[in-house]
């Protein structure tokens, strides 16, 4: 028996497992790398959204941002109120129309590149508001479909549902009674 013991102390002996080290260096240990992948991909998700974190902001800057949302409607009610105006005061329109004719053309290429740039800056910062939304609804995705195969088990229709299991099955037998003939034949005969 102490040869059989040494050679048992030996292979799992320790804390270790000869054997199972032995096998993880033909093939991976299937546990183990699905951590390491879900430690690669959580550091990444980390990282992307440390990227996009976004500061505690004071007063001001609240107020600046407030004040950049102001020219796209100010343009475009300011066109609606152009339109507005040639149609119910024709004269006044045809005289500012005829100040704007006397704008050099350099000053309109000024505008152009001033518009463009301030429109082009807020379309990249909506774009990259979009990215970090969607970085985080991607990694909320995993645990959503989880939840969703978790429930369609559930399903009345789903197989297994309602198998209570072999549990429910041994506490049944044994709160159902089972047919006693001796007691039944003794019952007919005291009747009698």
């Amino acid at each position: 028996m102490g040869l059989i013991g040494g050679l048992i102390e030996l292979l799992f002996g320790g804390g270790r497992n000869v054997v199972r080290e032995t096998a993880e260096v033909f093939r991976e240990n299937a546990e183990a790398g699905a951590a390491r992948a879900r430690d690669v991909q959580m550091g990444a998700l980390d990282q992307f959204a440390a990227e996009f974190t976004v500061s505690r902001r004071g007063g001001f800057d609240r107020i600046m941002d407030g004040l950049n949302r102001l020219p796209r409607p100010a343009l475009a009610m300011g066109t609606l109120g152009l339109f507005v105006a040639a149609m119910t005061d024709p004269i006044w329109f045809a005289e500012r129309m005829q100040g704007l004719a006397l704008v050099p053309e350099p000053l309109w290429w000024l505008l152009g590149v001033v518009v463009s740039f301030y429109f082009g800056a807020r379309h990249q910062t909506k774009a990259q508001d979009f990215q970090r939304d969607l970085a985080s609804t991607m990694a909320r995705v995993p645990q959503a479909v989880e939840n969703i195969r978790a429930l369609r088990a559930l399903r009345f229709d789903s197989p297994g549902a309602a198998d209570a299991g072999t549990d429910a099955e041994m506490a049944l037998a044994a709160t159902t009674p089972e047919v006693n003939r001796a007691l039944e034949d003794w019952r007919r005969m005291k009747r009698a």
